[in-house]
Order: C-alpha cells, then structure tokens, then sequence
C-alpha cells in the first residue's frame, strides 16, 4: 500500500505515538491559549466566551442590490459584513471606462464613488457592524468612501471597525488585480498604516492573504510561507518608513482557507500561529504580545466546490467550517453550495450562515481551547507543517525577501507546479472529488443560478455622468493635483486622497492620478 502524504505532501503515518513527539517541548511549543508562542490560539478563552464573528461575503450588481442582501444577512443573524467588489472597481477603473466592459457588476458590487458607497450601506449601523472589504491596490480609496459616508451619518473614524485587504503582494503572486509597482504599492500600504493609526485606529489596516494563493494551488505548506514571507515585507516597509513596530503590528490580520483536509488544516493554522509569533519577536524586536499574535479570517475553499451535484457542496462547507474553528480562527465565511455554478443566490447564503451557526450554537467545539492540543498526530502534524514552511520562508529570504522572489517568479512558479500536480491527480482519479469523477449521476438536476441584469453597466454609467456634472470641476481638479504632488514626493497621499473623494473625484480618477506618477506594474512570465 502507498504512503499516504498530506496536502503538502508530508509524510502521512497510520498511528502516531509518543515517540513522533521525542522533541516536543510543551513549554515552547504550545504554552497556554492567549500566550506567547500563540499555538492554542491568541485568545485565553476563544470560543468559551463568545464564538467567532460570523461574515458572509457578499457584492453583485448594484450598490441598491447588494445593500438588499446585506440587510438580510444582518437580519439573520450575521455579524459582520464582507464586501465583494466588481473587477472594475478592484483595478481602479470607472464603471464606464472602455476596460470595464462586460464586468460591471459581475463578480461583486460596482463602486465609483462616495455616493455608490452610501447607498452601499445605507442604513446599516456602522458603528455597530464590522466590515470588511476585500480590495487591494485600490483599498485606500474605498476606505476613504467609506469613512467619508461614517463621517456624513455622523459617525466618527475612531468609532469605525473592520478590515481592509490591502494585500497587494499576492496579487502579483497568483490573482492579478494589481496596478502600481511594487515599491510604490508597499509606500501606499504604509501611508495606510500610519492614516489608519491617526484617524482610523480601530480598523485592521491589512489582512494578508494566503486563501487567494491556496484557491491558485499553493499547498498548505506554501500558504502559510508565501503569506508570512509577504507579511515579513510589509512590515519591513513600514519599519523603514520610520513607523515603530508595536505602532502598527497589532492592526495586522491575515486571511487563509479551509479545506476539506480537516486535519492537516488545523495544524496549518496552529503552526502558522507559532511561526508568525516567533518573527515578530525574534526578527522584528516586537514587544507588544498583540503585535506577536496572528489574526486571521478564514474562508471556506472556493476552489473545492463543484459544478457537479452542487448539493454536495454543503457537506464540504461544513467540514470546512469545521476546520477553522478547531484551528482558532477568529473571523469565518462559509461559501453557498452554487457558487460554483454562479453568484450565491439568496436561499443559499442563507444555508452557508446557518452552518456556522449550527456549528456554534449546535455542537460542543466551542466548549474547551484547542481542543486537539496534544494529541500526537496534531502536534506531529504541527511541527512538519512548521518545518515545511520554514524552509519555504528561507527559500524567499535567501532571495532577497518576498518582492525580489516576486519579480524572480519564484512563489508563483513553486504554486503553478502544485496546481498542475493537483489537476493531474484529479484526471487520474487519484484524488478522489465525490460527484466530479467518482460517484458521478448520468443526468444533473437542473438549477436556476442568480444572474446579474447586464443593464447594470448603462446604469452605473448614467450614475458617473450625473455625478460629474453636479460636482465642482475645479475642486476635482485641485484636490487630484495635489494628490500627484504627494505622490511624486514623500508625504501620505491619504490625506488627500481623501480630500479628492470629498470633493467627488471617482476611484477611476483617483487611480489614474496615481497611475500617472507611479506608471503600472507590467508582470513577467515564469516559464
């Protein structure tokens, strides 16, 4: 009989014992939960105390349309809000803009402006909800729309809680929807860390991402490494920028997957905590024990759901789910069942969130910390899982840090040859994918995905032209002037940036300002 290996192709044994754990140190290796290496978890008590926020990823069409969905998942039960936007908006181009067509709307919510992000949340309680957005290299700007809608409901910065994604490394890593350059992308997320402790100390200023490297084909292993590493070079930047570590570091939060391999991704996220806290500590002198924790949002696998009998997505979501909350997440979205055919339609993000709560309010996991410290397969699990992305780490540092082993191709050719052996694998039934190609029916029932009305596009288009001729043309063009100024010197371009979102200017505007003084990021081919 072959070895069985893990997702990270790690040995896999049959029975663990006390002789896989012959150098285990309990003392600095686990510790207490709530306490310094972090492997329990980063809270004393997790879940005994209260369970974890429950968000629900969410964004299609119209801000009106998506605004519908949010107040009904509110409505339901969840607790925090995540917003997903259109390609457009996640580049930086207007909802008219030549680039933008056929996307408006499609894979999220379009948003050009201050108003499109009124009527986003209007009548949601910003001070009581937490939101994050996931967007990257325009997150600055939506972050100002959306202190600038708090600010006109009478809401103060300070009262503000969410997150933002900001994790522009990954997106030349392994999804792409980049725009500037990487020094000036890392420049613009420290002018965000040092806006976001003036104004915004509340907000979570970036969540570093592994769950878009992992939905490529990183292995767990390779998500954990690649994301500290861009961590690491996030942090670096900001220190370099002259901001104190213990200044910013406890607003970081980080953001990986869950897959079906229950086991391997309880030990992904334990071992993942005890790396991050030892780097803090020992390379970047962290004092703060906040600063040395690893927060993450976690988000159920994407890239495991299938087409095929879409029901059985439901089963997957919930060992997913699962998973997570054994590996102390703080933050969790589960995917509807038909997001693998189309965006989730309204019965099925309500199912998605009745599993997380079946999961906290139902079982007995959020009775006891950790509940699997100790057990020999878990802590052995832990340790390769540590080791293996170490070494991954190194393999980033001896080429100079996370940016120069983007530019050499580096983390994006290690995840590309992991996909590939992934895909061969389900081709030759190897690894088994229940409904795809094992356990397969002759006829699917058919099902009606939701669909966005592609008369969105005319719509949003209408919006900017009416928006452009009320507003002050010569306001626009000052504050976006003064924004290049900022660029091609060395002040914080939130500031105004802000300004220019005050004054109208759309994200498309704001972008091309940017655009104009930094240039675009042009990527090179790995093979």
């Amino acid at each position: 009989m072959a070895e069985a290996t893990s997702e990270s192709g790690l040995p896999f044994k049959a029975v663990y014992g006390p002789e896989d754990l012959v150098d285990f140190d309990p003392a600095t290796q686990l510790g207490e939960p709530g306490a310094y290496p972090f492997t329990r978890g980063v809270y004393p008590s997790m879940y005994t105390g209260r369970p974890w926020t429950m968000r629900q990823y969410a964004g299609f069409g119209t801000a009106a349309e998506s605004n519908a969905r949010y107040r009904e998942l509110v409505a339901n039960g969840t607790g925090g809000l995540s917003v997903a936007f259109d390609l457009p908006t996640q580049m930086g181009y207007d909802s008219d803009h030549a680039l933008a067509a056929g996307e408006v709307g499609k894979v999220g919510v379009a948003i050009d402006s201050v108003e499109d992000m009124q009527v986003l949340f209007d009548g949601l309680p910003l001070d009581e909800v937490s939101t994050s957005m996931t967007i990257n290299a325009p997150a600055a700007s939506l972050l100002l729309m959306y202190q600038l809608v708090a600010e006109g409901n009478g809401i103060a910065a300070d009262r503000l809680t969410g997150t933002i994604q900001n994790d522009v490394l990954k997106e030349y890593i392994a999804r792409g929807t980049y725009i500037y350059p990487p020094a000036e992308s890392l420049r613009l997320i420290s002018n965000i860390f040092a806006y976001c402790r003036a104004e915004i100390p509340r907000w979570n200023t970036i969540s570093i991402s592994g769950y878009h490297m992992a939905e490529a084909g990183a292995t767990p292993a390779q998500e954990v490494a690649f994301t500290l590493a861009n961590a690491k070079a996030y942090v670096q930047a900001a220190v370099d920028a002259g901001l104190a570590v213990d200044d910013f570091a406890p607003r970081l939060s980080f953001f990986f997957v869950a897959r079906t391999t229950l086991l391997e991704e309880i030990a992904k996220f334990r071992a993942a905590r005890r790396i991050w806290a030892r780097i803090m500590k020992e390379e970047f002198g962290a004092r703060d024990p906040r600063s040395m924790m690893l927060r993450f949002h976690t988000q159920t696998a994407g890239v495991q759901l299938t087409a095929q009998q879409p029901e059985v997505n439901l089963v997957r979501v919930a060992v997913q789910g699962l998973a997570a909350v054994l590996g102390g997440t703080q933050s969790l979205h589960t995917n509807s069942f038909d997001e693998a055919i189309a965006l989730p339609t309204a019965k099925a993000a309500r199912l998605a969130l009745r599993t997380q709560q079946v999961l906290a309010y139902e079982t007995d996991v959020t009775a006891t910390v950790d509940p699997f410290a100790g057990s020999y397969v878990m802590e052995s699990l832990t340790d390769d899982l540590e080791e293996a992305s170490l070494a991954l780490i190194r393999a980033v540092d001896d080429r100079g840090g996370a940016v120069a082993a983007i530019e050499e191709g580096f983390q994006k050719g290690e995840i590309e040859r992991s996909a590939y052996l992934t895909a061969q694998q389900i081709d030759s039934g190897e690894r088994v994918v229940v409904g795809q190609n094992r356990y397969t029916v002759e006829e699917e029932e058919r099902y009606e995905p939701l669909r966005v009305d592609p008369a969105i596009e005319a719509q949003q288009a209408e919006r900017l032209e009416r928006l452009r001729a009320g507003r002050d043309r010569a306001e626009v063009t000052r504050r976006l002037d003064e924004l290049r100024r900022a660029a091609e010197g060395q002040d914080n371009v939130l500031y105004p940036m802000r300004e220019a979102h005050r004054a109208r200017a759309t994200g498309g505007e704001v972008a091309d300002a940017l655009r104009e003084v930094w240039g675009r990021y042009e990527p090179r081919e790995t093979f």
